[in-house]
């Protein structure tokens, strides 16, 4: 069945997306630049955290989505829940690095190294090189199939880290600091404009993100041969899977 102009439309990214996106990184720029205050004692360096934290949650989310996609491809679900998976993952990995490197700019600022084997660096590192090797089992030659359910295994046990990550501050003895939104005190130890910035932040990382891999699964579908796309044989084909050729 040939794809309609109408189904093409469907699946492509709506830019509403970009555009809300694109609002909230305005509104975090003049929130965590302009509006929010420095920090009494680590001054400018603290504002690094507008964009630290976010990139680390998004990492966080992503994750998340790699697993219940994983979790869904070894159910035998279409592959575009593969694709998505790819895109998560390579989301999650870059927001990953990205927050290893503030986080060592912030740390250089704040102890004066630009790395110690804290655990949360340690544990965050290790994240790093597990969903980087999830991207690498997705590169190795063979039957696509076979090696996106490698992946898939690997993508559900690699989330086991995240976890560890969040609280190895809690867990262990660290120089970094506990956690500022999600902590077991009932009110985040921060001031409210700052919080705000904060959240605001995080929103706009969630958004650009969202905005990524929707394009990045747009990509991924159009570059892959129209049955690599269908559903497991044996199974109702999706409506949101797409055939192409000429009927």
């Amino acid at each position: 069945m040939a794809e309609s102009a109408q189904e093409r439309a469907g699946r492509a990214p709506r830019p509403v997306l970009g555009l809300l996106a694109t609002v909230a990184v305005v509104a975090a720029l003049v929130l965590g630049l302009v509006v929010a205050p420095a920090e009494a004692i680590q001054g400018q360096a603290q504002r690094l955290m507008y964009v630290h934290v976010p990139a680390a949650w998004t990492a966080f989310c992503a994750f998340a989505v790699v697993l219940g996609c994983s979790v869904a491809v070894l159910m035998g679900r279409s592959r575009r829940w593969d694709a998505h998976a790819q895109a998560a993952a390579e989301l999650g990995v870059g927001m990953t690095a990205l927050a290893i490197v503030e986080g060592s700019i912030w740390g250089h600022s704040v102890w004066g190294v630009w790395w110690t084997w804290d655990a949360r660096l340690v544990t965050t590192a290790v994240l790093l090189l597990l969903y980087l090797g999830y991207l690498g089992v997705r590169g190795l030659p063979g039957d696509s199939r076979r090696v996106s359910r490698r992946a898939a295994v690997v993508g559900v046990v690699s989330f086991v880290q995240v976890p560890v990550v969040h609280f190895s501050v809690l867990w262990w003895r660290t120089l970094h600091q506990p956690p500022t939104l999600v902590s077991p005190s009932s009110s985040p130890p921060i001031a409210p404009m700052m919080l705000a910035a904060l959240l605001v932040s995080v929103l706009a990382f969630m958004l650009a993100g969202a905005w990524f891999v929707r394009r990045r699964v747009a990509q991924l579908v159009d570059d892959s041969p129209a049955e690599e796309m269908a559903a497991v044989p044996g199974r109702a084909s999706s409506p949101l899977i797409v055939t192409r050729g000429s009927s």
